[in-house]
Formats: structure tokens, C-alpha cells, sequence
């Protein structure tokens, strides 16, 4: 992208406009071009000055921000960072607008607003600087539909299938290790989705603040075959069940006799990340071994590519997200760059070739007995 990262605020707080107006303004690689205080005024501005990313409040007057999302990204898709309230019915919102194709979120703080957005000043440019590079594509109708009312069903699973049939006779020693960041909301679910009832036990860090796993974990288990949790500390790590890590936690694994357990805690940031895929990866190295399988999703940076490299070092077989199919390529990248990818695949054919693998060993375990 040649030139300065044009921006476009959308936010009723005159307060919140004029604080990320300011925010924007103060880096040399980008400039606020205009602010809107509700989304009809935003369409025509978007229309006339034609940005390159916006920040979209999610709670509005006339259109409230996730309808207006679900319009702009069937007919205009485009970069949007949301920004987000810390409250449950937030983060519930939140989750929404990710499925809906916002490329990330911010989370305002309910009180300190003016101090509270300067402190986040550092996080707000950057996730606008990895929204303008990200790839984003055009929602289909019908899922931004479903997704964009609230009081709506909430789409079915994908019905089974010959990927998602059941695994059969499985070892409970196998564990599936995942790592994302930004955009792997909805490559964490594509994956998951896919994953039979008997699947062996998934753990996941994606980089997300506190409040928000809660619902990302709901969401995800009422689409799922598999249950879906957020880790809690102590707990064994059970086949047919997927754990993510708490925002703002650390999370990693850990034996007790024959059985794998959570270990959930207030570690340091690693890699500027709390949770950090580092964390979890490293752990499945020294825990897991060769009964590990690992998956490099979508996400900024380079978050466990190192401990990934680990994880094959010490046997794994690992999945990593190709460019074409990512909102943004670092994390992937980083990992081919380490040498820890045994396959590198689209989004979509990441789960049906883990299922493949896992009924391999199936195979190869029934023939042993």
C-alpha cells in the first residue's frame, strides 16, 4: 500500500471520535480522513472518500454496527476494526462482527474512557495496520444474514459427512494443539466444525483479551459435534472436548500419570502475548511428543512458530494455514520459515486431512492389537 493508511471513525461518542481521530492522526504511516457519529452518515462517507480501513462502533443509533457490518461486508467488503465494550453483551457482539468479517476488535474500557483509549493507543494503530494488509472477502448472503440478528438461530453445524464421521477406536494419547491470532475466530471454527465427536482432545490459544473467550467458547460449542470450554486450570484434557485459553491467561499442559491436564495461569506475556501460542506449543514439545499434531492458523506476528518447530523436533505432524486462505500471513509464514510445517494447506482442507491422518493411526493401532 503506497502512501498513508486512510481511515474512516465510526462511533457516536463525539468523545471516542475525537480520541481515536487524535490517536490516528499522531502516527506518520496514517491519517483519520473523516468521522461519522451513525452508520447511514458513515455509507456515504465511505462511498465519497473511499478508505482503507475503518473503526466501527458496535452499538449505534438508527443502524446499530453489526447490521451495518453484515450490509458493507456483502457489498463493499473491506477492513473494519471493531470497537468494543467489555461487558458480556459485548464480547457476545463482538463474536458476531469476526463472523461477519471484521478483521479485529478493540476493547474500550466502560470507565477512564479518555485514559483508557491512549493506554490502548499502541494496540488500536497496530491492529489498523494489519487490518489495511489483510485479505478480506466478500460474505455470502445468506451467512451474514443468519449471523447479523442477534435473536436469530444460530447456523446449524455442517451435518456429517464422510470427514466427520466417527473416528472409531481412537488413542486417547493424541492431542491436536492449535494456534491463531488475528482472523482465527473463523479459522478456529472451520477447523472445528469438522471435528467428529470421538475426535482426540483439541487445545487452543488464540491471542484474545479477558471476557471475550467466554463467548468465542459458546459460540463454538453450539456449532460443534465436540464440546468447547474455556481451560480451566487443573482439569483433565479430555477426548471429544476442545479447551481455550483464557484471555488474558497463560495456557499450557501438563501430565498426571496417564492423563493430560491444564495447567491455566498468570504467566508473563511471552512474545508480548497473554496467551501466548508459545506457551501452549512449547508445552505440547515436552508433554505431548510424537502424539502431538499441531495447527498454525491465521495471525499477525510470530507467536509459536519457534515452539512449533519444537513440537515436529520432538515428533509432531503439523498443519499450517497457506497464504491464499489467511486474513494475515505472519504467524503461518513464520512457521514454514522455522521449518515446522509438514503440510501446507487452504483453511478448508486442514480438518478433512487431520481426520485422514487420525484414521491412519486407527488403522495402524487396530493392527497392532
Amino acid at each position: 500500500m503506497s502512501g498513508k493508511i486512510r481511515v474512516i471513525v465510526v462511533d457516536d461518542s463525539a468523545l471516542v471520535r475525537s480520541l481515536l481521530s487524535e490517536i490516528i492522526n499522531r502516527q506518520g504511516d496514517m491519517e483519520c480522513i473523516g468521522t461519522a457519529n451513525d452508520p447511514l452518515i458513515a455509507r456515504e462517507m465511505i462511498r465519497e472518500k473511499n478508505p482503507d480501513v475503518i473503526t466501527l462502533d458496535v452499538e449505534m443509533p438508527r443502524m446499530d454496527g453489526i447490521d451495518f457490518l453484515g450490509r458493507l461486508m456483502r457489498l463493499r467488503p473491506m477492513p473494519v476494526v471493531m470497537i468494543s465494550t467489555l461487558t458480556e453483551r459485548g464480547a457476545e457482539v463482538t463474536m458476531r462482527a469476526l463472523e461477519l468479517g471484521a478483521v479485529d476488535f478493540v476493547a474500550k474500557p466502560r470507565v477512564g474512557l479518555a485514559g483508557g483509549l491512549n493506554d490502548l493507543a499502541a494496540q488500536i494503530v497496530d491492529k489498523i495496520r494489519v487490518a489495511a494488509s489483510a485479505h478480506v472477502r466478500r460474505m455470502p448472503v445468506r451467512s451474514a444474514s443468519a449471523i447479523a440478528h442477534p435473536g436469530g438461530d444460530a447456523p446449524a453445524a455442517p451435518p456429517p459427512s464422510a470427514a466427520s464421521a466417527p473416528l472409531g477406536r481412537l488413542s486417547t494419547e493424541k492431542l491436536i494443539c492449535i494456534g491463531a491470532s488475528t482472523g482465527g475466530t473463523e479459522a478456529i471454527r472451520e477447523v472445528l466444525v469438522h471435528m467428529p465427536a470421538d475426535s482426540p482432545a483439541i487445545v487452543i490459544t488464540q491471542h484474545m483479551p479477558p471476557g471475550f473467550t467466554t463467548s468465542f467458547a459458546a459460540r463454538l460449542n453450539s456449532l460443534c459435534q465436540i464440546t468447547v470450554k474455556e481451560a480451566v486450570n487443573g482439569e483433565r484434557i479430555l477426548p471429544g472436548h476442545a479447551y481455550i485459553a483464557p484471555g488474558g491467561r497463560q495456557f499450557h499442559l501438563a501430565r498426571s500419570g496417564a492423563n493430560y491436564v491444564a495447567v491455566v495461569d498468570d504467566g508473563p506475556p511471552v512474545n508480548r502475548h497473554k496467551p501466548s501460542v508459545e506457551v501452549l506449543f512449547k508445552s505440547a514439545a515436552a508433554v505431548v511428543g510424537r502424539n502431538a499434531y499441531g495447527i498454525m492458523l491465521t495471525g499477525m506476528g510470530a507467536d509459536g512458530a519457534a515452539a512449533m518447530r519444537e513440537m515436529r523436533d520432538a515428533g509432531s505432524y503439523n498443519y499450517v494455514q497457506d497464504e491464499a486462505s489467511c486474513i494475515v500471513f505472519g504467524m503461518p509464514r513464520e512457521a514454514i520459515a522455522h521449518g515446522a510445517a509438514d503440510e501446507v494447506l487452504p483453511l478448508t482442507q486442514i480438518a478433512p486431512a487431520l481426520i485422514a491422518r487420525l484414521r491412519g493411526s486407527t488403522d495402524r493401532l487396530h493392527h497392532r492389537i
